[in-house]
């Protein structure tokens, strides 16, 4: 089969959207199938195109049996609302130009990732113009996170959006997200029922669950490995809110044992380290991504994990970190009211994570306590990981889906 995969994020990005597909286009191709892929050049969590990069060209290469048309866009160095629509709106056009150019060769499928969702006129007409089925997989509703966010507000521009995006669904052949819940969502927002799939993030199941602690990696982050250690790794971005965790912090001076660990990078970082540095937290060290290589043995390194987010994005993204933590058995804190898909997941399966509510210092604090009591690896994570979220498993069953559309 001829797949094209449509979408703004990708490897080598080590987090987030463009791991994982990344992962899809690669396992595609493994199967024997003939896999293109139109994106960007990496920037993300940084927000700064990749050295070896260009954010100016058109470039194709062959990457790991993957034809990858990486196209040129604007990375903005600091976030606002107009120059993330910049962002987004630069590549749809860049793009669109590169999806026309694939005419001729006729995909039978064409996948295209939300965000952005800019892209999705170019990916409907390309579709009726080609014959090829399109789905269209949602891992972030970025309008809802837009409005909650209150990176946007009006009435009337709220009322716009939501009636375009509901049409955009029922454009395609078939409308995927990554949680039931958000599955749900898609049908709140006017997709039609019989063209929704559940289509979940996963995780490497078995590399995980056999992760051990690694002392000589947390000396090598700055870190006492007989410390308690607190992590948070992945993207530090508005959404995450992690003024919280600072906040956590600084009532936990006095515990000796325990040190907060934020691994990662974003937009947002660099905001944040300076209010650590004036708080004068000695219990929260920074460190870069580190390499995909090593993140079974980071997550199994952590004592408690914890997964943040405000109370506006905390239906309109689920983490995507959450799967390889549960993989590796993570006692995990979550941040999420209890109707969310993270609250429903705490809810349907008891043990899984400390759930607590978003944008409550005390709350983290409760939740990070009741935590650090837990001695032992969390075997409802871990099992439910390989019961749901084994990778091989869940690409099966996608292109069982893909090829049935």
């Amino acid at each position: 089969m001829k797949i094209l995969i449509y979408g703004i994020n990708y490897s080598p990005e080590l987090t987030g959207i463009g791991k994982y597909t990344g992962e899809m286009a690669r396992w595609l191709a493994e199967q024997g199938h003939d896999v293109r892929v139109i994106t960007a050049p990496p920037y993300y969590p940084e927000w700064k195109v990749a050295e070896g990069y260009s954010g100016y060209w058109y470039k194709t290469t062959f990457e790991e049996g993957v034809r990858v048309t990486r196209c040129p866009l604007y990375v903005p160095a600091k976030q606002s609302t107009i120059k993330r629509l910049v962002h987004l709106s630069s590549f749809a056009i860049s793009s669109g130009l590169a999806l026309f150019g694939s005419l001729r060769w006729r995909p039978d499928r064409v996948i295209q990732l939300a965000p952005s969702l800019f892209c999705c006129p170019f990916t409907i007409a390309f579709s009726k113009l080609s014959g090829a089925k399109s789905l269209l997989h949602i891992q972030d509703f970025e309008i809802d996170a837009l409005f909650g966010l209150g990176m946007a507000s009006g009435n009337r521009i709220k009322s716009l959006a939501f009636s375009l995006e509901s049409k955009t669904y029922n454009c395609f052949d078939r409308v995927s997200s990554i949680s039931p819940s958000m599955v749900q969502r898609l049908v709140n927002k006017g997709a039609a029922v019989d063209k929704t799939l559940l289509f979940p993030n996963w995780s490497e199941t078995a590399r995980f669950r056999e992760a051990k602690k690694s002392p000589t990696l947390l000396r090598e982050l700055g870190v006492r490995s007989d410390k308690k250690i607190l992590l948070y790794s992945g993207n530090i971005g508005e959404k995450q809110g992690l003024e919280d965790l600072l906040d956590g912090a600084e009532k936990m001076l006095s515990s000796s044992d325990a040190i907060f660990l934020v691994v990662g990078d974003g937009a947002s970082k660099k905001r944040l380290m300076e209010s650590a540095n004036i708080k004068n937290l000695k219990n929260i060290i920074f460190a870069p991504l580190q390499p995909y290589d090593l993140l079974p043995t980071l997550l199994a390194s952590a004592d408690v994990h914890l997964v943040i987010q405000k109370r506006g994005a905390a239906d309109a993204v689920l983490p995507s970190k959450l799967t390889n933590i549960l993989a590796v058995g993570g006692n995990t804190v979550i941040t999420a009211d209890a109707d969310t898909s993270l609250g429903q997941l705490c809810h349907q399966h008891p043990n899984i994570a400390i759930r607590v509510e978003p944008e409550s210092v005390e709350g983290l604090y409760a939740g990070i306590q009741q935590a650090l009591k837990i001695t032992s690896k969390n075997d409802t994570a871990s099992d439910y990981a390989l019961k749901y979220l084994d990778k091989d498993y869940i690409l099966n069953q996608f292109f069982s889906d893909l090829e049935a559309i």
